[in-house]
């Protein structure tokens, strides 16, 4: 039996077992009966060393365009409850429910190994994408400035790079993004999931409230670095109403591009979704469910390449007809694409004669 946990400030309420571990730990509901307090408690977030010796992680999937990825963090503290990137802390050894919202790694290096990778001969100039998996500019962020510290880099390479978050803090580095966008090397999209602060609350715990995000779109577009807005995901039953208005709010800020995503809930995350779900909303969280399985052929998920992020059938068709309308109707343009060839590493001459 998996206990449903009353967590303070946590998006996860279960830790499904992780598929690699053969022995697992679960309460004993008769306990509980005595100890009703353990249900309703808070959890401390704990920073350990990662010893990662490299920064730069690929992808090869065919259906994800972000091609590399840089992040200073594994695991993520604002806690959103959908979060896809969820499972990758199994293969660290932790579950993908409060263990990824409580227990980060920190890369302290991260800086000085993004610079070494960046001055290897066998590195390729691309755009490197931030936030990729999880959050670069989640609460610690404030305190290591890891992030701005690999931007810096960055900035001395004049590589592009391309920053997806919810978090206002984003605008601490406008100074280091304005020197990249003025080669056309960088752009920010904010994510926006919803306007209603109290579910935001709910469903993204530790996040920026959805109005602070729209201040970041604001400053961003005020400082003429490319910004767009991401409405994802997309929870048909749930969120799906507010596009038009999330779009309109965004355009207003100065979003110049628009993208969105329904929602996917690949392995672990589908209990820890669904046990969010019943708690926070009873009544509806059975119609949400059936509108997820109506867009995967009945499964709450589809892992299949070219499948993963394209869902199917009347509903999904609706939501998507939503979304591109009031986009067309706002004026929202194509996501730009950066450039590289301003590319330099420190000491390197440049070619007068190309």
């Amino acid at each position: 039996m998996r206990i449903s946990l009353r967590v303070q400030g946590r998006g996860a309420g279960v830790s499904p077992t992780n598929r690699f571990e053969r022995i697992d730990v679960e309460w004993d509901g008769d306990f509980l009966d005595d100890e009703p307090d353990l249900l309703d408690r808070k959890i401390p977030t704990i920073y350990l060393k990662d010893s990662s010796r490299s920064m730069i992680s690929y992808n090869d999937s065919p259906d994800i365009s972000i091609k590399a990825g840089v992040s200073p963090y594994r695991g993520c503290e604002h806690g959103c409850c959908y979060c896809f990137a969820r499972p990758f802390h199994e293969y660290l050894g932790f579950n993908a429910g409060l263990d990824f919202e409580s227990q980060i790694l920190v890369k302290p290096q991260a800086p000085s190994l993004l610079r070494q990778e960046l001055m290897s001969r066998s590195y390729e100039p691309q755009t490197l994408a931030m936030s990729g998996i999880t959050d670069v500019y989640q609460p610690i962020e404030r305190k290591l400035e890891l992030t701005r510290r690999c931007l810096e880099v960055l900035v001395e390479f004049r590589n592009p790079v391309g920053i997806i978050t919810k978090n206002h803090l984003v605008t601490r580095d406008i100074d280091l993004l304005k020197e990249l966008a003025r080669l056309n090397a960088a752009r920010v999209d904010i994510s926006v999931t919803t306007l209603d602060n109290a579910l935001s609350a709910r469903m993204e715990p530790r996040a920026s409230a959805p109005h602070k995000r729209l201040l970041a779109i604001e400053a961003c577009a005020r400082a003429g670095i490319p910004v767009g807005v991401m409405v994802s995901p997309v929870i048909p039953g749930l969120t799906d109403h507010e596009i038009p208005a999330i779009l309109q709010a965004a355009r207003r800020a100065g979003a110049q591009y628009a993208n969105s995503i329904i929602v996917r809930l690949p392995g672990a995350v589908q209990p820890i979704f669904l046990d969010w779900l019943k708690r926070h909303f009873p009544l509806r969280s059975d119609h949400v469910e059936s509108q997820i399985r109506q867009m995967r052929n009945g499964r709450l998920n589809d892992p299949r390449f070219f499948h993963r992020y394209s869902p199917c059938g009347p509903r999904a068709e609706q939501i998507e007809s939503l979304f591109e309308l009031h986009k067309r109707k706002l004026g929202f343009v194509a996501s730009p694409k950066l450039d590289i060839s301003h590319f330099r590493r420190p000491g390197q001459q440049m070619n007068l004669f190309p």
